[in-house]
């Protein structure tokens, strides 16, 4: 049975029909739908549209309704147009005539809106659970490798000494603002449109106070025709997604680039590599590689949806039917990459060996730099002093520590004296004590700021 149609003498159209249809993926809805619908009957009674019995007998069906779902037994047919006329087809199959009274005053409008936002909530506590497993796994490995030093690096070129553990953290840290990001998305998005109408309002004296409280809201829309015609909080949660994406996306290539034959400094554990199927001795990134991947499939979701919504008239429009893909794709990549990626950082290897064996002198130019300003040099007369040594020990074809002492000498007298000294990589780690940099202190600060984050 539809839920519109009085007006209409004919049948639709097949194609139509078909293209008219949201059945096919808002059966997903059905929790939410069903929730949502419990709470209204309750609220319909407190109206005094629904007797008590009545209310029992709704309240009784669409509980059966939720087993059907659950336990895969639900028969979904085209005709049913959309979540919301399969549960009410279905509860007039158990229930007889008096399912009709459910949807007194409800439009499908604030019902979708409504819908969308409980799932929105239900999919921000699974996404923020699956990061927070993510964090675990990079705490886990920083405390594993704190005392490992590597290379850092801008525009992928060799900068400065930093402990592994202090890589693994830049990862950590992005994962937070991501969680803090669905929290504020989701502050903005608990508010009930149900009462909304088709955009009007109800006018059969429905609480919505009291069905907010009863959902879970912390309070209901203000104005009726926003309400039905709001999808922001899918855009902001499918930015959130996407920006996942990004920072999923970094990491792998990160992991990409360490784990190669040229680098050698990750070694993914084989549950999460896989082969060639002509070249037997290839061992392949494929996890981070369908991570780095899939961030463009996020992004594309949430172009897709602000293209929809750009051009909107006020109110309800179909084309919101097209809000829904995008949100349970999003969700769906993001549960489905983030055990991945964490499974992989979790249980990955990482050579300190040939970590340390990448360090090299020129690294520590800075360092060198920092020495001449603590001896009364200005630093621009510093950076260019230094940067001359460097081009000197280039052209000879040396390390830099292996320079002529006369040339260092020239530079400045004193220097000459430390410049032995100043070839220590965890020298210049521990030189780095402000708050949030490499030196040991710094870094155990670190790792309990975030251990707290997860608190």
């Amino acid at each position: 049975m539809r839920l519109w149609g009085g007006r209409f003498e004919g049948q639709p159209n097949e194609h139509m029909e078909r293209f008219n249809a949201s059945i096919g993926f808002d059966w997903r809805l059905y929790e939410a739908d069903i929730e949502g619908s419990a709470a209204y009957a309750e609220a319909l009674a407190d109206a005094g549209l629904l007797t008590t019995d009545e209310r029992d007998a709704i309240q009784r069906g669409l509980g059966q309704i939720l087993e059907e779902f659950e336990q895969g037994r639900f028969d979904l047919r085209l005709s049913d147009e959309d979540i919301h006329t399969a549960v009410e087809r279905r509860l007039h199959e158990l229930i007889g005539p008096v399912a009709g009274k459910l949807h007194t005053g409800r439009s499908r409008n604030d019902q979708v809106a409504t819908d969308l936002r409980i799932y929105a909530r239900m999919a921000i506590r699974r996404l923020d659970e699956a990061l927070v497993e993510l964090q675990r796994a990079l705490i886990a490995q920083a405390e594993r490798y704190r005392d490992a030093l590597m290379p850092g690096y801008t525009h992928l070129q060799r900068a400065q000494p930093v402990p592994v553990a202090h890589w693994l953290l830049a990862h950590f840290w992005p994962l937070q603002r991501d969680r803090e990001r669905l929290q504020d998305c989701r502050r903005r998005l608990n508010l009930l449109p149900l009462g909304a109408g088709a955009l009007a309002g109800n006018a059969l004296g429905i609480n919505r106070e009291l069905l907010a409280r009863t959902l879970g809201f912390d309070g209901v829309t203000p104005n009726s025709m926003d309400a039905v015609s709001d999808r922001d909080f899918v855009a902001e949660l499918l930015f959130c997604g996407a920006l996942i994406g990004v920072h999923l996306s970094r990491l792998a290539e990160d992991l990409i680039i360490y784990s190669t034959a040229e680098f050698g400094f990750v070694r993914l554990s084989d549950a999460y590599s896989t082969g060639s199927s002509l070249m037997p001795q290839k061992r392949n990134p494929d996890s981070m590689e369908l991570t780095r991947g899939k961030a463009g499939r996020l992004i594309g979701h949430l172009l897709g949806l602000l293209t929809v919504l750009k051009g909107l008239p006020s109110t309800y429009n179909k084309d919101l039917q097209e809000d829904k893909e995008p949100l349970f794709d999003t969700i769906d990549t993001l549960l489905l990459m983030l055990p991945v990626v964490s499974g992989a950082i979790a249980s990955l290897t990482i050579d300190t060996a040939r970590t340390q064996a990448a360090l090299d002198d020129a690294m520590l130019a800075t360092d060198i730099a920092d020495e001449l300003v603590r001896l009364g040099v200005p630093f621009r007369e510093a950076h260019h002093q230094v940067g001359a040594l460097v081009k000197a020990a280039e052209q000879r074809g040396v390390a830099l520590r292996a320079l002529p002492p006369e040339l260092v000498r020239d530079v400045h007298p004193a220097l000459a004296e430390r410049w032995a000294g100043l070839f220590d990589a965890r020298r210049s780690v521990e030189q780095r004590r402000v708050t949030g940099a490499t030196a040991a202190a710094a870094l155990q600060a670190q790792l309990e700021a975030a251990r707290a984050c997860l608190e």
